[in-house]
């Protein structure tokens, strides 16, 4: 079998820097044909992923975060593309890894990763749903959780510092961030229904959860043609406190403050907010999403 193997671009220090080549070491000594992919830049890499797709790759295995199953996602599941039924393998080595979390993959540890990737190419995998963003004209894919608020401005915030590394980082921006921080006033239309609110974040999620196991939608199904709509109504800086801890467990579901409903369709506005899906930077709203039942086959 040709097994495209792409690389986290990122992964150039540290303990995960070479955890590309032992990827690509399993997959030739099981026998297929490895075709390396390795970028200095995610821009360089999707294109790399797209030609190797062209030519006859009938696997895609991506190794990182969900910035590279993001990557994958967006390689696989466009419409039309004559590689949407490609599987997609997931060795995951990133900080957070919330999409191999809800597929129930291994976490950090490659050759129970490389096993399951195996034995699902073997089996034929699974099909699940995909978010399809419509924003300023493009159209772009995630898998797990689309940010729209607090979280959303964290990320913003933790992208333009160059040190810490890692969750410190994130958790040095949520505290920045929190200290000025106010609800948001957003535009919501879901299913045909359109409304005023104003809260402290909305996520529209096909996963669970988001940061490293924040369980903001804890049922959410991967394949249920549905997205979770999660909002948590405007709170005193004391009170989002109080709540944000409880999201780690799923404790929240039940708040006054928290509403999740089950959508298909969602357009949301706001006035400078920025978009994150999967932790990757999607843009300022407005935008719409939609979900795309069994858009990628994944090999979990």
């Amino acid at each position: 079998m040709i097994v495209a193997v792409a690389i986290n671009p990122r992964a150039a220090f540290g303990a995960r820097q070479y955890s590309g080549e032992q990827v690509v070491e399993f997959f030739r000594s099981a026998g297929d044909t490895v075709v390396v992919l390795r970028k200095g830049s995610y821009e360089q890499l999707a294109a790399a992923v797209d030609t190797a797709l062209d030519s006859g790759a009938e696997a895609l295995v991506v190794v990182g975060g969900d910035g590279m199953v993001h990557l994958g996602f967006n390689a696989l599941a466009r419409a039309g593309a004559p590689h949407g039924k490609i599987p997609l393998g997931i060795v995951a080595t990133g900080t957070g890894n919330d999409m191999a979390r809800a597929l129930g993959l291994p976490l950090n540890d490659i050759p129970a990763a490389c096993r399951r990737v195996r034995s699902g190419l073997e089996s034929g995998g699974r099909l699940i749903d995909a978010g399809r963003i419509t924003v300023s004209g493009t159209t772009r894919w995630f898998a797990g959780v689309l940010s729209a608020g607090f979280d959303a401005a964290v990320n913003e915030r933790a992208n333009a510092w160059h040190w810490p590394r890692g969750k410190t980082r994130y958790n040095l921006a949520m505290l920045r961030e929190l200290a000025a921080f106010g609800a948001i006033g957003y535009t919501v239309t879901a299913d045909g229904e359109t409304w005023e609110q104003g809260a402290m974040l909305i996520s529209v999620a096909n996963g669970q959860s988001i940061g490293g196991g924040m369980k903001v939608t804890p049922d959410a199904r991967l394949d249920d043609g549905l997205l979770d709509l999660f909002m948590v109504r405007p709170l005193s800086r004391l009170r989002f406190l109080a709540v944000f801890p409880k999201v780690f467990s799923g404790r929240h579901v039940g708040h006054p403050a928290v509403d999740i409903r089950r959508v298909r369709h969602v357009e949301l506005a706001a006035h400078n907010v920025v978009a994150y899906a999967d932790g990757e930077r999607i843009g300022p709203l407005p935008l719409t999403v939609d979900v795309v039942p069994g858009a990628v086959r994944v090999l979990a």
